[in-house]
């Protein structure tokens, strides 16, 4: 693989490369320390993270001459700690990656830097070659550019052809919610210990909300008006989530009010789900070579009521800290492993199932990986490409996001939510009661943008 380095960064390269190669890594903890030539990265612990931090000194170093320093956190770690260093923009870490959530917010505190000078600078990335929806949702209030990603994914709905097939049914490319359902009740049970579809009922903005704020927003309803009225118990709000309950609670997996992500995937893969609405990443390890399901599942669009369609949209992304002082090596090293070079590399080197994908239109003409993803990668590109962060129910709204609303508060107001509607999945609370004490966390929510807009 060769990588010519840009001209915009060829004088601290060139420092770089006088100097040596070489390549660390931390878990946990503070940075390594550095000289002028080594940056920083505070990143997630997913799989795909972990296989960049592998090949990051034989590829990336070695070229470069700019060792990377790794700290490498849970999710719910890493997040507290990137919060924590950006807002006091400390500058002990270089990069962070940060998803299409937290990127406007950071960008409206102006914690990390716009990256529109390096993009014109770098040709060679092409950053034409990034899905648009994934680079309109990584761009702040004013337009430019904060991130990255590294990789991205939408939501579909995933399915046993072969049980559908045996029961006559055919799939619609294109489902309504109510479609589905009516699937679910006919294929409940058609196996022993097989449930119609499985849904996330675990509590938490990330969990059971990721998937059911998709269907409050084809049902018509949203969070907030884009006057910042609260629409929790509106009756389009209710109609959703009170569907989105029966029909876990008639049709569901076991254990339901428990099941996350990881537990319908399971489900799924050991056969005790006949469908499933989730993650288009998922795709991939339900086809991995080691899958009892692999070349048994069909994979369509997100079911819908009201909208054309009903996609979510999150990418874990590179940006930099406003306070660093390296920031031309930062984007060298955002450009490297966020290229299509970097795919080819994960494929050849690892397997074509582990590229980080999801985020640029080339991947999905790359002979080599529509070999291995064939299955998934059409529905998985027209997924992320139907996806409207700034549009994505029946009226406007105050801020972007598609399964969630891209304010600081969003995390804690429907994270106190989903607990009351998982009760409800658990048949402890109704949905009515949930979601009135949901109205009365979002006014609170409501009244300080209110004070705001009226000053």
């Amino acid at each position: 693989m060769h990588r010519h380095v840009r001209p915009a960064l060829a004088a601290a390269t060139a420092t770089a490369l006088a100097v040596g190669v070489g390549g660390c890594a931390g878990w946990g903890g503070g940075p390594a320390a550095g000289g002028a030539n080594s940056i920083n990265v505070l990143m997630v612990n997913n799989p795909q993270m972990v296989d960049l931090q592998q090949l990051t000194a034989e590829y990336f170093t070695a070229e470069t001459g700019i060792t990377v320093n790794y700290t490498v956190l849970p999710e719910n770690d890493v997040r507290d700690k990137i919060s924590q260093e950006f807002s006091s923009q400390a500058g002990q870490y270089d990069v962070a990656t940060l998803s299409n959530f937290e990127i406007p917010i950071y960008a409206r505190s102006e914690w990390i830097a716009p990256l529109d000078e390096y993009v014109a600078a770098d040709a060679e990335f092409d950053q034409d070659d990034v899905l648009g929806p994934l680079t309109a949702s990584l761009s702040g209030d004013d337009g430019r550019l904060y991130g990255e990603p590294f990789y991205g994914e939408s939501s579909f709905l995933m399915y046993r052809k072969d049980v559908l097939d045996g029961a006559g049914i055919q799939m619609p490319a294109n489902p309504t919610w109510q479609e589905v359902a009516d699937i679910a009740a006919e294929v409940d049970g058609i196996e022993p210990g097989m449930a119609g579809i499985c849904l996330r009922g675990q509590p938490g903005w990330g969990q059971l909300f990721a998937p059911l704020t998709t269907v409050v927003n084809t049902f018509g309803g949203t969070w907030f008006t884009e006057d910042w009225q609260p629409q929790v118990d509106s009756e389009e709000f209710r109609t959703a989530t009170q569907f989105y309950v029966d029909l876990v609670r008639e049709h569901g997996e076991v254990g339901a009010p428990q099941a996350g992500f990881t537990e319908c995937l399971n489900n799924v893969v050991q056969g005790n789900a006949a469908m499933w609405y989730d993650a288009t990443s998922a795709a991939g390890s339900l086809e991995a070579a080691d899958s009892p399901v692999k070349g048994k599942m069909g994979y369509v669009a997100a079911p819908v009521v009201e909208t054309d369609s009903s996609g979510w949209l999150y990418a874990w992304s590179w940006s930099i800290q406003q306070a660093s002082a390296k920031k031309d090596a930062a984007w060298e090293f955002i450009s490297w492993a966020s290229s299509a070079e970097y795919e080819q590399l994960v494929g050849e080197e690892l397997g074509w199932s582990k590229v980080p994908a999801g985020k640029r239109a080339s991947t999905y003409s790359n002979p080599d990986y529509l070999a291995e993803a064939s299955a998934f990668a059409e529905p998985t590109l027209a997924a992320i490409e139907s996806a409207d962060p700034n549009d994505p129910g029946v009226q406007p709204r105050p801020a972007p996001g598609i399964q969630f609303m891209g304010i600081p508060e969003f995390p804690d107001l429907a994270t106190q939510v989903s607990q009351d509607v998982s009760s409800a999945i658990a048949g402890r609370t109704t949905v009515d009661e949930a979601l009135e004490r949901g109205q009365q966390l979002a006014e609170d929510v409501a009244e300080r943008y209110q004070e705001r807009e009226s000053k």
